[in-house]
């Protein structure tokens, strides 16, 4: 069986159950379930901390598993990333307080705090900054209000809880990160069929398909305007001036997609979500 590491809780652990069932997988009922069977699809689930799951994986005792790009990274893991899941996007950025760091540079001999500490230390080295880590497991925020560091390394999203601390982003991004799906060095059987599946929810989840009649003279100017990921399918119909084009979209344009399609001339227009797809 393919042995797959999943997050088993935490901001991870929920869309990753969700696209692996999706995908065709049975996981866990129990919350409390740590190993769960899958051999209908000659699969074994492993629910971990999602900290954890690179280190597993990069020793080979797993095949593969859903983790962070950041907690690849920062467990400095042999595990590769082979694909990125298109959830949990986060931005990793340091801060400082207001006015006192503009770039880089001046966290060269300061004291820097973050959870991540293999990723942050690579990346200062990688830039030519000696900056002393501090180590701490969350709420790395206050660190520098309470003594303990003159900077920050963290996830940012909106600033708001940095600038409640008095604190400022600065310098460059550190990573841009998001929920990938990591392999152990030596390549599993049953890789492929986990990653065609994936892919095809992240498919399902971004398209729709687009069915609508239009005459045959306004086909040139439809297909421009709807080209879909390969090409519309174009099928003739009853009335002989008239065609039927089937094609997929990006889900967020079907709006305007549609608005354009009517004013063109195309009717009986009607949008279908996409429950899985192989592309």
């Amino acid at each position: 069986m393919l042995k797959i590491a999943v997050p088993n809780k935490g901001s991870l652990s929920e869309t990753a159950a969700q696209m692996l069932a999706e995908a065709g997988y049975h996981g866990r009922r129990d919350p409390k379930e740590l190993i769960v069977a899958d051999p209908r699809n000659d699969v074994e689930f492993f629910y971990l901390r999602p900290r954890d799951i690179a280190t597993y994986v990069g020793s080979g005792a797993l095949d593969v598993g859903i983790t962070g790009r950041d907690l690849l990274l920062d467990s400095e893991s042999p595990a590769a990333e082979i694909a990125a899941l298109d959830f949990a996007a986060s931005t990793f950025r340091f801060a400082g307080p207001t006015g006192v760091f503009t770039d880089l540079a001046d966290l060269d001999g300061k004291r820097v705090a973050t959870s991540y500490p293999g990723l942050v230390g690579a990346f200062l080295t990688d830039n030519g900054i000696d900056s002393t880590l501090v180590n701490l497991d969350g709420a790395v925020e206050s660190a520098v209000r309470l003594g303990v560091a003159d900077a920050v390394a963290d996830v940012v999203e909106t600033g708001t809880t940095l600038r409640k601390q008095g604190l400022e982003i600065f310098g460059p991004v550190i990573l841009e990160s998001e929920a990938v799906l990591i392999s152990s060095p030596a390549t599993a059987s049953g890789v492929d069929t986990l990653l065609r599946r994936l892919q095809g929810v992240m498919v399902a989840r971004q398209y729709v398909l687009v069915d609508y009649n239009l005459p045959v003279a306004l086909l040139d100017a439809a297909v421009a305007l709807t080209p879909g990921v390969e090409s519309p399918t174009v099928s003739p119909l009853g009335e002989p001036d008239w065609v039927a084009v089937r094609v997929m979209i990006k889900r967020e344009q079907t709006n305007h997609i549609m608005d354009g399609l009517y004013e063109l001339g195309a009717r009986a227009i009607l949008v279908t979500s996409i429950h899985a797809a192989r592309i």
